[in-house]
């Protein structure tokens, strides 16, 4: 299988890059600036049967494409039209509803939700898609990612994508009533899953929780909790990703 996971920055795509054992990596810079980290299984471990000529090599590539969903969605362009994938899948940390995500728990998403994409009005919010002017949802393939989250032992849940980071008590409030099951709000999934759908790919998000959705605390962040987390999340996802499409 061939998968792109696309990070906000360095330090998500570091601890993604981590978790991937077994693959030799390499890095090559891409348009815009960006630089992306390739990781292939191209010397089989000690011990193992080397690959025939006409085997399938498994190549995850790691993009730290910047905050928010406009910059995810940039990026995330860029490196798909250079290249052909299998798979993209959004990852990094990310903000815990509660009581559902604790920190230091992983959710995988059963539903990618732009929750700031739309419209206030006196009768309430209304989504873009309400509008007539879009979507405000995508559906990651419903095998893939509940397979993915038993094999994580994760929430399998909505995730949130939002441009502005909630930092309130109302505003917690606010999204959990609105998406009740939510688990995980964060900045880029919804940006990186439009580019997935306009070349017609899959998306996944997978978010480890650094700290709980509401006032903005951040002595209470536990940021390099969450990158073993999520480190740990891909080292159990590396036989998955080397999967045949």
């Amino acid at each position: 299988m061939r998968v792109l996971v696309v990070t906000a920055v360095a330090a998500e795509a570091e601890a993604v890059a981590a978790g991937l054992t077994g693959l030799v990596s390499d890095t090559r810079p891409l348009p815009g600036g960006y630089t992306l980290a390739r990781h292939a299984r191209t010397i089989p471990p000690p011990g193992a049967t080397p690959r025939p000529p006409s085997a399938h090599t498994p190549v995850v590539d790691v993009l730290a494409a910047g905050v928010g969903p406009a910059a995810a969605a940039a990026g995330t362009a860029t490196a798909l039209a250079l290249d052909t994938y299998d798979l993209v899948v959004s990852a990094g940390i990310g903000g815990g509803f509660r009581p559902h995500a604790p920190i230091g728990s992983v959710v995988v998403a059963d539903a990618i939700v732009a929750a700031d994409l739309g419209a206030e009005t006196p009768d309430g919010y209304l989504p873009v898609d309400e509008l007539g002017f879009g979507r405000s949802t995508h559906r990651p393939p419903g095998e893939l990612a509940a397979r993915i989250a038993k094999t994580l032992n994760s929430l399998y849940a909505p995730v949130l994508t939002v441009s502005t980071v909630t930092g309130t008590a109302a505003r917690a409030a606010e999204l959990s009533a609105r998406h009740p099951r939510a688990a995980a709000e964060a900045m880029e999934g919804f940006g990186v899953a439009e580019a997935a759908a306009a070349h017609a790919l899959p998306v996944l998000e997978i978010r480890a929780i650094s700290n709980a959705v509401g006032p903005r605390d951040r002595a209470a962040w536990r940021i390099g909790q969450a990158l073993d987390a999520l480190r740990y999340a891909f080292q159990l996802l590396t036989p998955v990703l080397e999967e045949s499409p």
